[in-house]
């Protein structure tokens, strides 16, 4: 039986199958999609409760924040906020999608160190107080905008093992950090705490450790100043698959033993944290159909390509000696959800949903759907021949992908499933109330305003019936 919400349904399902089962059941139910052979997500809801409760076992004293940039799926935005997670927010519309959702305004840190004016006067007018800043130019600009603003200095950190680096754009270096608190104490601004980033998917747990300790140093020259400092912000860099170079456990005995160390539990300061790929990244399934496959010769070739010594690619066509080599065209692609590829330096790995195991392998290449050339999913690996109309799976696919998809060459976004454990139903069907129950309360509200506006409200009075708000009126009676 499905959960059902105003934004989105969740599937339920036997708790003992694989994602490759439920991707299976999901090739032949294609109501959902216009083509039966369009590619679709399965987003596993049981992952993301699951990474919430291995996080608050982990990393008790940490709050997380989740960074809403890497995946804002209405349904995983809506799960954390009834968990009671905070969130990380980088523009206007990401503040008003989690507003929209009843999440406080406190629960908000505006983590862009350099703002849009007109997201900051936003952010004034909602209340959004908590927000990053790394130079003196933006203080200026939160004086003039927003001066009750409580701020977090970020401070830059050394993310070279990172898979994407961050400092080479933000963050105050700490030397430079007693100059921004002197000019925050002149202008009367109210700063709070310190924060960090170690760079998204960070490869060296003592990067935190390093990070952590400039903290204290920032902490202790803002106490000596007069600023009396309460939040550490951690930033993120968690994460959010098995095959991550370093587990998370890792990461989380690291921070726990230098949180220990320079800001022990007594010391009055609230720590929180901006995962963003580690609650999600595992989430997420992607499946993509071969839409198309081309046979080519595997070691004669009419040219090269320097950077790509390996890539199998379209040369010359195998005569009846050679082995041959494949090239596979799927329907999603590097300007699609494999935009991952080339933003966040992923790797993914193809796995095929027909058993294909004693088969030989050979030689393959997978293409994207569109007419560019770079649209190149894996330049290089082996698998058993496929056939047309075969599905793919590529896992881990729930980070920087949906995020920043486009329909390059007409080619649609996938549809995305909602599935869920039998046996977390329940929990979610608890806060999946509490949403319907707030989204009606802002309908019914909107509905009320609206009257108002036109100078006839019209009887309107507000009740519950059966854990719904309805807005009633002597004429009619609306479900929001």
């Amino acid at each position: 039986m499905d959960l059902t919400t105003a934004s989105f349904s969740i599937k339920t399902h036997d708790s003992r199958k694989t994602i490759r089962q439920i991707v299976s059941e999901m090739v032949h139910n294609h109501d959902d999609r216009e083509d039966q052979d369009d590619p679709f997500f399965i987003c596993d809801m049981g992952d993301v409760i699951k990474k919430f409760t291995r996080w608050r076992r982990l990393l008790p004293r940490v709050e997380p924040h989740y960074a809403v940039k890497c995946n804002p799926d209405p349904a995983v935005l809506a799960t954390l906020a009834a968990l009671g997670t905070g969130f990380d927010c980088a523009s206007k519309n990401e503040i008003k999608t989690m507003l929209e959702l009843s999440v406080s305004p406190s629960r908000i840190i505006f983590a862009n160190p350099c703002k849009q004016k007109s997201h900051l006067k936003y952010a004034c007018d909602t209340n959004v107080s908590m927000m990053t800043f790394d130079n003196e130019d933006e203080l200026h600009k939160i004086k003039r905008v927003y001066p009750a603003a409580k701020l977090v200095l970020r401070i830059l950190t050394d993310d070279t093992t990172a898979q994407c680096q961050l400092g080479l754009k933000y963050g105050c270096h700490p030397k430079h950090a007693r100059y921004l608190l002197q000019v925050a104490m002149q202008l009367d601004l109210n700063v709070i705490g310190v924060s960090f980033h170690v760079g998204s998917g960070c490869r060296d747990s003592s990067a935190y450790t390093k990070a952590i300790a400039s903290a204290r140093e920032i902490f202790d020259i803002a106490d000596y100043m007069g600023y009396h400092m309460d939040l550490l912000d951690i930033g993120g860099g968690f994460p959010g698959q098995a095959s991550a170079p370093i587990a998370f456990e890792e990461f989380a005995d690291v921070i726990n033993c230098a949180l220990g160390e320079y800001f022990p539990n007594d010391c009055g300061v609230r720590v929180i944290a901006e995962p963003g790929r580690y609650f999600v990244a595992s989430a997420f399934t992607l499946a993509v159909n071969v839409t198309a496959k081309r046979i080519v010769s595997r070691d004669i070739k009419t040219f090269e390509v320097p950077e790509s010594k390996d890539l199998v690619s379209n040369t010359v066509a195998p005569n009846k000696c050679e082995e041959p080599a494949y090239m596979y065209y799927v329907n999603d692609g590097v300007y699609g959800s494999f935009n991952c590829l080339l933003y966040d330096h992923a790797v993914v790995e193809p796995i095929t949903l027909t058993d294909h195991t004693d088969e030989l392998e050979y030689f393959t290449s997978i293409w994207g759907p569109s007419c560019d050339g770079l649209d190149r999913i894996i330049e290089h690996t082996t698998m058993a021949e496929l056939q047309v109309g075969e599905w793919i799976i590529f896992k881990d696919m729930g980070a920087y992908t949906v995020c920043a998809g486009s329909e390059f060459n007409g080619f649609k976004r996938p549809v995305l499933y909602y599935v869920l454990p039998n046996k977390l139903r329940s929990s979610m069907q608890e806060m999946l109330q509490q949403e319907n129950k707030e989204f009606a309360k802002k309908q019914a509200i909107k509905y009320h305003k609206r009257l108002t506006a036109d100078g006839d409200e019209g009887g309107i009075s507000f009740a519950f019936e059966d854990e719904r708000l309805l807005c009633q009126s002597p004429t009619n009676h609306i479900r929001a």
